[in-house]
């Protein structure tokens, strides 16, 4: 029987001690990365240059639990557990049977999930002696969760930061500089890849690909600095599962199984973060979910991209990895939800998208907007324009439960507020919010330009 209550906590003893990895429960194993160079399956050494061993161990192992070091669940719990919280205001106004509850990472000091992986990797990198990290960032939220985490275990950060969000995001920069970042724009003359494309196009709106190149570039070369990554990867998956394993216990405590779980897709790790420990239950047969990734149409990687090997970054200095992918030289349009601007997807994310575990939607980017404040109207929290993406297909099971005739509950991932987006916000009050088509020819011509493996 479902709960009275709106909002489930769990006390801070319940905060997961290990994290879960959804490799061993997989139907296949998962693809291997290769060697960029080589094109052959890497191995650990080959990581070498970008990870501490400690996370290189943790990309490929196939135990599934991962313990979660005291150090990591002690800052953890500055803002752990996260609370899910029912959408009661909102099913009101759709005046729908369906029951909508969301999992709320908005409440950590970065304002998103990003710090769940950004401590892990700090932490890691700091007890093996790195001084410095080099990272990428689109809307700024993994940037701003990597500088927190600098701060926390004392390292310095350099973040590469879009261009495009850079000029729209002017407080999200801000916030990572004082927690004590530096952040220059990408493309940026401080590599020597960020020049070469500054040479040819002066004004290139950038990319996480484009940005991935320079911090990848940057952390090779200089001994005292390793590379830091917020989504793709599995260690990055692995880190985010807190979220899901928080998300279980709370919806038991709601009285509640979810019928569908939904989470907006950029790179992954949000939607991994809440749906892999579902994903794990529905793999063993214990329990069955329909899970659904939502991404822009702007950067459709699962719904129109093609399932290959591909490299993670535009210069192909990165592992190339098999995913969902529209062309390493893919140059998504400028949209507000810079944290879903990538070519690719988790191979992870991919692979249960391949094998049919998941479902992928892609949403324009003025529909998501409409969800985003409608929410906001009833729900009173500002979501990020990231998550506006899973607000919207929530939205949409829900008024379909309502022509239907049917109960559903409805669990999605907001992944983070929207505080710093209020920019994007105005140019949606103002009428002036762009609704970028997917660019066909471009994604085609990209696509031939990814080499044969």
């Amino acid at each position: 029987m479902a709960s009275s209550n709106t909002k489930f906590i769990l006390d801070e003893s319940k905060t997961p001690r290990a994290w879960y990895n959804i490799v061993a429960d997989l139907k296949t194993p998962p693809a291997p990365a290769l060697h960029p160079g080589t094109r052959q399956p890497a191995v650990p050494d080959d990581f070498a240059p970008l990870f501490p061993m400690a996370i290189i161990m943790q990309e490929v192992t196939g135990d599934r639990e991962v313990e979660i070091p005291g150090p990591v669940r002690d800052a953890y719990l500055t803002y752990r557990p996260s609370p899910v919280i029912r959408a009661r205001r909102l099913e009101k106004v759709l005046d729908t049977p369906a029951h909508i509850y969301f999992k709320y990472e908005g409440v950590s000091p970065a304002g998103s999930h990003k710090p769940n992986t950004a401590i892990a990797q700090a932490w890691y990198n700091k007890q093996e002696g790195v001084k410095r990290l080099t990272t990428e960032t689109g809307a700024g939220q993994w940037g701003t969760a990597l500088a927190l985490a600098g701060a926390l275990f004392g390292l310095e950060v350099k973040v590469y930061m879009v261009r495009a969000s850079y000029d729209q995001k002017p407080y999200r920069r801000n916030l990572m500089e004082v927690y004590g970042a530096s952040v220059v724009a990408s493309p940026s003359p401080d590599t020597s890849y960020g020049r070469s494309v500054l040479a040819e196009h002066p004004t290139s709106p950038g990319s996480l690909g484009m940005a991935i190149s320079e911090a990848v570039e940057d952390a090779v070369g200089r001994d005292d600095t390793k590379y830091s990554l917020g989504s793709v990867l599995n260690h990055v998956m692995l880190h985010q599962t807190v979220i899901g394993q928080e998300a279980i216990l709370q919806m038991e405590m709601a009285g509640e199984k979810p019928d569908v779980i939904i989470g907006c897709a950029g790179g992954g790790s949000n939607f991994a973060g809440l749906t892999f420990p579902f994903a794990g239950q529905k793999l063993r047969g214990e329990n069955d979910y329909r899970i659904v990734a939502v991404e822009p149409e702007a950067a459709p990687s699962m719904t129109r991209g093609t399932y290959e090997y591909d490299f993670g970054d535009t210069a192909r200095m990165a592992p190339m990895v098999k995913m969902y992918t529209l062309g390493h030289d893919f140059i998504p349009a400028p949209i507000h939800a810079g944290g879903l601007r990538y070519h690719g997807m988790s191979p992870l994310v991919s692979q249960l998208r391949h094998e049919g575990v998941i479902e992928a939607k892609a949403v324009h980017q003025r529909p998501t907007f409409d969800a985003g404040v409608q929410f906001a109207r009833s729900e009173g929290i500002l979501p990020a324009p990231e998550s506006c993406h899973a607000i919207r297909v929530a939205i949409d099971e829900a008024l379909e439960a309502k022509e239907a005739g049917q109960e559903r509950v409805i669990l999605f991932g907001l992944s983070g507020h929207g505080h710093y987006d209020l920019t994007s916000y105005a140019r949606y009050l103002s009428g002036q919010l762009e609704d970028y088509e997917y660019p066909a020819e471009e994604v085609r011509e990209a696509l031939e330009a990814v080499p044969a493996v």
